[in-house]
């Protein structure tokens, strides 16, 4: 929403969305055609897969382009439907081979049933990869846009003293009890912990718990936007992923997120995040699991305001030259009106515009 579907309508294009807003507690954009329905949760997807069946059929109709984000969705697209996109932005077979709560012989049977998905997928539809690791998974090529994010202009707050964030799902293998104990950890110190994201059905006791206890700060789905504007003026930005397939070859969008919001980023040692903080010195990295390193690592930034700050500053400048959205749009937009088919203006002045549809 905040970074296609922004882009798409400033470019002049009609949207038509389909997404959970009741549930998720949004209010839709009034500048798309919005198509509530319900969200997909835990093992209980049936009704909503069902009901975005009947929403995906009602919507393409008069549309030059259908966009999917979600793999599941793939076998429930309509039968008439106009050119499609699926934008892949996860290794679902990776995820589903790594969850503890499924037998063995289940993660290995859903993990080749998504493998063969993902085949007849590039074989039949327009293929767009957020990561260049998501290559290896395919045999054909396909164009990569980058999952950035707006970086705002100007550096933001510089980093407080009492405050760390993680924005994003909370799962188990996202460091859903290593957060929990962290904040346990850091509320002797005067330091809490703002929990910003929907969170895994089997995780949510945890949560719930520790916010009882006045532990945490869990304020749940909260859309990209706003959340990003609570990461501001953070005393660090967490990323505590742990060393799985699914996030070992991928960059977590929320490294970046936090960079462009000028605050420093304590990661797990996953290549890739590693990679980035380290060379652009704007955060530092602690070892997967370990709740003492990461509380250290905090309490080092507070010690040390002006280096937190400069951090803060590296990062943000290095988001605006590397992952600024604006520099990926036009080549998304570029991608999505060719294989409609159709060429828009779009320059500012001209007075004439062909809007396609998109869902």
């Amino acid at each position: 929403m905040h970074r296609q579907i922004r882009t798409l309508l400033e470019a002049g294009h009609d949207i038509t969305y389909v997404a959970p807003f009741t549930d998720c507690n949004v209010t839709p954009d009034p500048g798309i055609r919005a198509v509530d329905v319900p969200r997909a949760t835990g093992r209980h997807r049936r009704r909503a897969l069902n009901a975005a069946r009947g929403a995906l059929k009602r919507g393409v109709q008069g549309a030059d382009l259908l966009v999917v984000h979600d793999i599941e969705l793939l076998s429930r697209l309509p039968r008439r439907r106009p050119a499609t996109v699926w934008d892949v932005h996860e290794d679902t077979a990776a995820v589903i081979a790594a969850d503890p709560g499924l037998p063995p012989v289940l993660r290995r049977a859903l993990s080749a049933l998504v493998r063969r998905a993902e085949t007849r997928a590039e074989r039949r539809l327009h293929l767009i990869l957020a990561e260049e690791a998501h290559r290896e998974r395919f045999a054909l090529p396909h164009p990569v846009v980058p999952n950035t994010t707006y970086v705002p202009r100007r550096l933001p707050a510089v980093p407080g003293r009492n405050r760390v964030i993680y924005v994003g799902r909370v799962s188990r293998a996202r460091g859903a009890a290593e957060l929990v104990e962290l904040a346990r950890r850091l509320l002797p110190h005067g330091i809490r912990l703002d929990l910003v994201g929907a969170a895994d059905e089997d995780v949510r006791p945890l949560l719930r718990d520790a916010q009882r206890e006045g532990v945490l700060d869990w304020y749940g789905y909260v859309p990209n936007r706003h959340a990003l504007r609570m990461a501001e003026g953070a005393l660090a930005g967490l990323s505590l992923l742990h060393d799985t397939p699914a996030h070992r070859q991928a960059m977590p969008a929320k490294v970046v997120e936090y960079m462009a919001r000028g605050v420093p980023v304590v990661t797990t040692p996953l290549p890739a995040a590693a990679a980035l903080v380290g060379g652009a010195d704007c955060g530092l990295v602690v070892p997967f699991g370990d709740v003492d390193a990461a509380v250290g690592a905090v309490l080092g930034l507070r010690e040390d305001p002006g280096a937190a700050a400069a951090m803060g500053a590296r990062g943000h400048a290095e988001a605006s030259q590397r992952y600024d959205w604006p520099e990926q749009a036009g080549e998304f937009v570029a991608l999505l009106e060719e294989w409609a088919g159709k060429t828009v203006t779009s320059g500012r002045g001209i007075g004439l515009l062909e809007p396609w549809h998109a869902i």
